[in-house]
C-alpha cells in the first residue's frame, strides 16, 4: 500500500514532486507492467525503489508539490465539471440511476512518441487488412475460395449480410471508423484483444475525457508536448464530405438508437463537435433508393451517415423485422450507392475473436508483410488442430464466445480458465467439445498498470495502480487510407474485476501521446473568406414534437409549482379559506395533479379545518411523487425527459438547470416529507422547496427566451409553451367563476397570483375587486404576458410566422383560436344573459388549445408520404 498523501508531505519538506513520486505511487501487482515505472514487477520486486519514467517524472515536476497537495481539490473538481457537463453513461440496469456519470479518472495514460509510432503503424495496417478482408467477403471471395478464411467465420456468420452481396463501394473503403482495443503484456509489448467494426463508441466520449483532463493538468500538458486530436477528426469529416455527390452542399447525419441508449451522451455530444445532424430511424425515409432527413420544411436529402447503431437493427425490411430504431429501405439505398455510411453494414463478422487467429497469415498473402501488432495468441475451436491445442491451456486462457449475442449459439459472457476449479475446468471443456465452433480461447496475460485517484469509503484519498486496456481509432482520410487518433481512451478495471466493460464498473482515463517536435495549433473552423448562402440547419420532425412538448412541460411545471406554493399559501395564511375558496383549491389540486382524486377530502363547513390540513399533508407528501398526472415531480420527469431527446440542441446551461430542477425537488421533498412524518409543520420547508425550483424554471425559460435560434424548433417550442398557459389559464378562471370563490378575498387574490398578475393589477385598480377589473387584467389586457388576450394574440402570430418559415400553405392554424381583437371587458362581464360572454369565451379558448395542439401533430409531427415535397 502507498504511504498517504497527508502524511508523505508532512514528512518530507525538501525534494521536487518527482521525488515523492516513488513513495506516492503503489507498485504494480506482481505479474504486471509497471506503466509509471515502464518495467514488470516481478513478484518480490522492491517496485517503489525504482525511479518513474521520464514522461513521468516531468508530470510530476509540473505538477510540482503544491499540486500533489490539491489532488484531492482537482478530483472533486473534475466529479463537478463531469457532472456539470451531463457527460453520462447510461446503465439499463440500473432504473433508478438512468443516468450515471460517465466514470473519469484523474490521471491520464502517458505514451512516448517513439512507441506510438509503433502502435500507428500496426493499427494503420490492421485498417488495410480488415478493408481488404470485407470488401473480399462482398465481392469476388478469393479468400474464402483459397481457404484463408473459414466460410463458417463469415458467411455463417449472423453478422454477414447476405443482402450485400456483390454491392460495390465507389472508393473501396469500407471501413471509415475502426477501434482496437490493446493491451501491454508482461514483456512490455503492446497485443491486441479486440477489434470494433460495426459501430466502435468512444469518439465523443475520449474528446470529453480530454477536455476535462487538460484542463486539470494544464503545465503537464503543454511540457509534454501532447499531440492534439482536431486535425485528425477534421481530416475524417473531409474525406467523409468528399465522397458525397459534388450538387451542392454535403449532408451529412449521425445515426443514434436514441436517448435511451447506454452513450446516448456522446452521440449528442459528437454531433456537435463534427457538425453533423443528430438523427433517430424514425426521422429518415427512403424514397427511390435515395436517403431523406424529414424537416418541418419536407423531405432534405442525406448524402452520409455516420451510424451508432448495429447492423441487424439498420433495415426492418431486410434484417430484424421488428426493429423500431432502422430505416426501412436503407439496405437498397446503400446498394444503389446513394449514401455513404461509415461504416457499411455487414462488418459484423470482423469482430468475432476467432477471426484473430487467421490475420497473421492473412496478412502476409494479402500485405505481403507479417502483422507489425500481433494478437493475443487466439484459438477457434471449431477446426479440430486448434481445438487439441487450445485444450490442454484452458487454464491459461480466457473462454470467449465465438458470436456475442447470436441466436445460433448459447450466449455467456468470457470466462477465465485460471479462476475454474478442476471440475469447473472440466465441464467448460465438455461443452467446448460439444459445439466447438461456439467457443473460441484466447490467452489471457496480466495487463499493465497505470496511476488512478481512489478515494475509499471513509473519503481518503490515495494513488492506486489499475489495471487497463487502451484503446485506439482509426479513422479513414480517403480513399483506402486512414489517419490514427494521436491518442484515444484507456480503461481501467474495477477492483476485483479483470474486464475493463464500462457496464461492469470500469472507468475510463485520457492519453496523452508525446510530440517528437511541438505541434502547430489546428482548428476544425474551416478557413474562407467568402460567406456561403446562409441556410438553416434542419429540423426534423421529431425533434420539433419534442421541442413543443419541452415547451409545454416547461410552463405546465411551472405551473403545477406556482399552484402548490398558492395553495399552500392559502391553507397556511391568517385565515381559513372559506369552503368556496376551498372547495375551488382542492378541485384544481386534483385537475393538476397535485393530489389525487380519491385522496381530496370534503370542504364543508362543520370539518373545514380539519380537511384543510388533510388536504396540505397531502399535496406536500406528493410534490416528490411521478404519478401519471400532472404532479410537480411528473411533469419535470417529463421536462427532463423530452429534454433529452433534443440534447444537441439545448445549451449546456439549459440542460444542467433541467437536471438540477429534478434533483433539487427529489432531495428538498424528502426533507419536508420527513418533517411531515415526524409530525412537524412542514409547509414552510415545503414553499422554501417550491420558491427554489421556482427560480430553477425561471432561469430554464429565461435560456429557451434568450439563447434559442429562433428557428421552427424555437417557434414550436414557445407555441407549446403558451398553448399549455392559455389551457392552464382558462381552466383557473372558469373554476373560479363555478365555484364562486371571486367573491372571497382570499379566492380573488390566489386567481390572480396564479396569473402572475398581482403587482400589474394592484398598480392598476388597487383594491377594487371584482370581475370587471378583474377581465381588464387577466382577459383583455394586451401588454400583460399572463393576460388571455396577449397569450391568444401572440399564439396566433407566432403560428402565421410558423407556416410561412416551413413554406406551409395549408390552411392558417391561427383560425382554431379566438381572435382577441374585439374582446371588451365590459361585454363579457355583463350578467343578464343566459350565458355569460366571459364562460364561453373560456369554454372556446380551452376547446381552441386543444384543437391546436392535435392539429399541429396531424401537420407537423406524422408526416405521410403523400403529404411531403422533397427540398432541392
Amino acid at each position: 500500500m502507498p504511504a498517504s498523501l497527508p502524511s508523505l508531505l508532512g514528512d518530507l519538506v525538501l525534494g521536487s514532486a518527482a521525488d515523492l513520486a516513488p513513495a506516492l505511487l503503489a507498485p504494480a501487482t506482481p505479474g504486471h507492467f509497471d506503466e509509471v515505472r515502464r518495467c514488470l514487477r516481478a513478484p518480490g520486486d522492491d517496485g517503489p525503489s525504482r525511479p518513474v519514467s521520464p514522461a513521468w517524472q516531468t508530470f510530476f515536476d509540473e505538477l510540482g508539490l503544491e499540486g500533489l497537495e490539491s489532488l484531492p481539490l482537482r478530483f472533486a473538481e473534475l466529479d463537478r465539471q463531469v457532472r456539470d457537463d451531463g457527460a453520462t453513461y447510461n446503465v439499463h440496469a440500473e432504473a433508478s440511476r438512468l443516468l450515471r456519470p460517465w466514470s473519469l479518472d484523474l490521471f491520464p495514460l502517458l505514451i512516448q512518441a517513439d512507441e506510438w509510432q509503433a502502435i500507428e503503424a500496426g493499427v494503420l495496417q490492421r485498417a488495410k487488412l480488415l478493408n481488404h478482408i470485407l470488401a473480399d467477403a462482398y465481392g469476388p471471395r478469393e479468400l474464402l475460395r483459397r481457404g484463408l478464411l473459414p466460410a463458417e467465420l463469415v458467411r455463417g456468420h449472423p453478422g454477414f449480410l447476405h443482402a450485400l452481396q456483390d454491392t460495390q463501394v465507389a472508393d473501396g473503403t469500407w471501413l471509415r471508423v475502426l477501434a482496437f482495443d490493446l493491451v501491454r503484456a508482461p514483456d512490455g509489448q503492446w497485443r491486441l484483444v479486440t477489434q470494433r467494426t460495426q459501430a466502435p463508441s468512444g469518439l465523443g466520449y475520449l474528446l470529453e475525457n480530454r477536455l476535462a483532463i487538460a484542463r486539470q493538468f494544464p503545465q503537464a500538458f503543454q511540457a509534454l508536448q501532447v499531440r492534439r486530436l482536431a486535425a485528425t477528426y477534421t481530416a475524417f469529416m473531409a474525406g467523409l464530405e468528399a465522397r458525397c455527390p459534388p450538387d451542392g452542399a454535403p449532408h451529412v447525419a449521425l445515426l443514434t438508437p436514441g436517448p435511451y441508449s447506454e452513450t446516448y451522451f456522446e452521440h449528442a455530444f459528437l454531433a456537435r463537435y463534427l457538425g453533423v445532424t443528430l438523427v433517430q430511424g424514425s426521422d429518415l425515409t427512403v424514397r427511390q433508393s435515395r436517403l431523406y432527413l424529414k424537416t418541418l420544411e419536407g423531405l432534405r436529402p442525406v448524402h452520409a451517415l455516420i451510424k451508432r447503431l448495429d447492423d441487424g437493427f439498420l433495415d426492418p425490411l431486410e434484417l430484424q423485422a421488428n426493429s423500431t430504431l432502422g430505416v426501412p429501405g436503407l439496405l437498397q439505398a446503400i446498394r444503389a450507392g446513394h449514401v455513404v455510411m461509415a461504416n457499411m453494414p455487414g462488418a459484423g463478422f470482423l469482430e468475432s475473436p476467432a477471426l484473430l487467429g487467421f490475420l497473421p497469415r492473412l496478412a502476409e498473402q494479402v500485405l505481403g508483410e507479417p502483422l507489425h501488432l500481433p494478437a493475443l495468441p487466439t484459438w477457434w475451436c471449431g477446426e479440430q488442430p486448434a481445438l487439441d491445442q487450445a485444450l490442454p491451456l484452458l487454464d491459461q486462457s480466457v473462454i470467449k464466445p465465438t458470436v456475442r449475442g447470436s441466436r445460433l449459439h448459447a450466449d455467456f459472457e468470457p470466462v477465465f480458465g485460471d479462476r475454474l476449479s478442476a471440475p469447473q475446468r472440466e465441464a467448460w471443456a465438455a461443452r467446448i467439445r460439444q459445439a466447438p465452433s461456439a467457443h473460441t480461447l484466447q490467452q489471457w496475460v496480466p495487463s499493465s498498470q497505470m496511476p488512478s485517484w481512489t478515494v475509499d469509503a471513509h473519503g481518503t484519498g490515495q494513488v492506486t495502480l489499475k489495471s487497463m486496456v487502451l484503446r485506439v481509432y482509426a479513422l479513414s482520410t480517403g480513399p483506402q487510407t486512414w489517419r490514427v487518433l494521436p491518442g484515444g481512451m484507456a480503461r481501467l478495471s474495477a477492483p476485483h474485476e479483470r474486464s475493463a466493460a464500462m457496464r461492469l464498473g470500469a472507468s475510463s482515463a485520457d492519453v496523452w501521446v508525446s510530440a517528437q517536435a511541438r505541434e502547430a495549433h489546428t482548428s476544425r473552423l474551416p478557413q474562407t473568406t467568402v460567406l456561403a448562402t446562409r441556410s438553416r440547419p434542419p429540423v426534423t420532425s421529431r425533434a420539433a414534437e419534442n421541442l413543443f412538448w419541452l415547451g409545454r412541460y416547461t410552463e405546465r411545471a411551472e405551473n403545477s409549482v406556482r399552484l402548490a406554493r398558492q395553495l399552500l399559501a392559502l391553507v397556511d395564511g391568517e385565515d381559513l379559506p372559506s369552503p368556496a375558496v376551498s372547495r375551488w383549491a382542492m378541485r384544481m389540486a386534483c385537475r393538476n395533479g397535485l393530489v389525487p382524486d380519491e385522496g381530496t377530502p370534503q370542504a364543508t363547513a362543520p370539518h373545514l379545518e380539519q380537511a384543510l390540513r388533510v388536504f396540505e399533508r397531502t399535496v406536500i407528501a406528493d410534490l416528490g411523487k411521478v404519478r401519471d398526472g400532472y404532479s410537480v415531480a411528473f411533469n419535470l420527469s417529463c421536462m427532463q425527459q423530452t429534454a433529452q431527446s433534443v440534447r444537441e440542441r439545448l445549451s449546456l446551461e439549459q440542460w444542467q438547470l433541467i437536471q438540477q430542477a429534478s434533483t433539487e425537488l427529489d432531495h428538498a421533498s424528502r426533507a419536508a416529507c420527513a418533517l411531515q412524518d415526524a409530525g412537524r409543520h412542514a409547509a414552510p420547508a415545503a414553499l422554501r422547496l417550491l420558491t427554489d425550483v421556482s427560480a430553477r424554471l425561471s432561469a430554464i425559460t429565461g435560456c429557451q427566451t434568450d439563447r434559442m435560434t429562433r428557428d421552427s424548433g424555437w417557434r414550436l417550442l414557445f407555441i407549446g409553451r403558451l398553448i399549455e398557459r392559455l389551457a392552464f389559464l382558462a381552466d383557473t378562471l372558469a373554476l373560479a367563476l363555478d365555484h364562486q370563490s371571486l367573491t372571497d378575498v382570499a379566492g380573488f387574490e390566489a386567481v390572480v397570483a396564479l396569473f402572475d398578475s398581482t403587482i400589474t393589477f394592484h398598480a392598476r385598480h388597487q383594491q377594487r375587486r371584482n370581475l370587471l377589473t378583474l377581465c381588464d387584467v387577466l382577459v383583455t389586457d394586451d401588454e400583460n404576458p399572463r393576460a388571455l388576450a396577449w397569450v391568444s394574440q401572440t399564439v396566433r402570430s407566432h403560428l402565421d410566422k410558423l407556416q410561412a418559415q416551413v413554406k406551409d400553405a395549408g390552411q392558417p392554424l391561427s383560425a382554431l383560436l379566438p381572435n382577441p381583437d374585439g374582446w371588451q371587458a365590459e361585454a363579457l362581464c355583463l350578467a343578464n344573459l343566459p350565458t355569460p360572454l366571459l364562460a364561453t369565451l373560456l369554454d372556446e379558448l380551452g376547446g381552441g388549445a386543444t384543437s391546436l395542439s392535435d392539429a399541429l401533430g396531424t401537420r407537423f409531427f406524422t408526416l405521410s408520404d403523400a403529404s411531403t415535397s422533397v427540398m432541392s
